[in-house]
Formats: C-alpha cells, sequence, structure tokens
C-alpha cells in the first residue's frame, strides 16, 4: 500500500483580475514587493516563467530567518494555470509541487493554491501556515498595485 503524502490546499477570493494576479505571481519586479509569509522583505526574485524555466525567490521572515525556494515550471497557461516544483536548496529529498489555479468571477479571481507530496505533516503545518500568510498579504499589494488596462 502507497502511502499517501501530506498536501495544502487553499482557495482565496480576490478583487482583481487574472491578469493583474497572474503579473504579481510571476513578474520579479512585482513578486519582490509582497512575496512571503510574513511582513519581513523580499530580497530577490527571479522567475523564467515557461515550462523548463527556474525561479528563485529569497525572502527574510520577521524572525531573520531566510529563506530561499526554487523549482522549476511544469506547466504555465498564462492567467489561468502555474504549475513548479518547490525546492529547499541543500534538501532534493523534500521537492514538492505547487499549483495556482486562477478562475475569474464577478469582481475579480478566484485563486486556488494546491501545494502536493509534502514530506510529512510538520512540513503540511508549515507551509500551509505559509501560505496563507503570503496569500495574505496578496489582496493587499494588489489593492494598492497601480494597474494600466
Amino acid at each position: 500500500m502507497t502511502k499517501s503524502l501530506p498536501s495544502v490546499t487553499i482557495v482565496r477570493r480576490i478583487k482583481a483580475p487574472p491578469a493583474k494576479v497572474y503579473a504579481a505571481l510571476t513578474k520579479p519586479e512585482l513578486m519582490m514587493q509582497w512575496w512571503g509569509p510574513d511582513a519581513g522583505p523580499t530580497l530577490s526574485a527571479e522567475a523564467d516563467v515557461r515550462p523548463g524555466g527556474r525561479f528563485s525567490v529569497v525572502f527574510r521572515l520577521l524572525n531573520g530567518e531566510e529563506h530561499n525556494p526554487t523549482g522549476v515550471y511544469q506547466e504555465v497557461i498564462p492567467e489561468k494555470k502555474l504549475v513548479f516544483t518547490w525546492e529547499w536548496p541543500g534538501m532534493p529529498e523534500r521537492e514538492s509541487l505547487v499549483t495556482f489555479l486562477l478562475e475569474p468571477f464577478d469582481g475579480g479571481t478566484e485563486l486556488t493554491l494546491i501545494h502536493e507530496h509534502l514530506p510529512d505533516e510538520a512540513a503540511r503545518k508549515s507551509h500551509e501556515e505559509g501560505w496563507g500568510g503570503l496569500l495574505d498579504k496578496l489582496p493587499v499589494f494588489l489593492g494598492d498595485l497601480e494597474w494600466a488596462t
């Protein structure tokens, strides 16, 4: 019998169009302004948004810890879907998979985040808290972001 690995699913409705949400998730200059699970700074962001392209984000938590998740884009459907591996440098055995699904609804975007193949329950809980904090920041950032149509 195969053991099922833990996963996290979070759904948020954001009052911003899918194009704006997608840009915040994929443009390094925008990611630099909000990415991270708490109010600590984002130190760097790189995103080569195409299948096989890599991303890397470095953020510092308010407690001073720095983290650098990296990964490879597996599937890219602009303004609809992003799938990428989630890797922690020096821990290849902990590679997992993140999916962002963007669905328009009247007045905004329903964002579904799915983080699969987490190694254990402690990692699931930690990532659920981290992604929750990050997704709490996204609508605030998008509300402050000027957007040219």
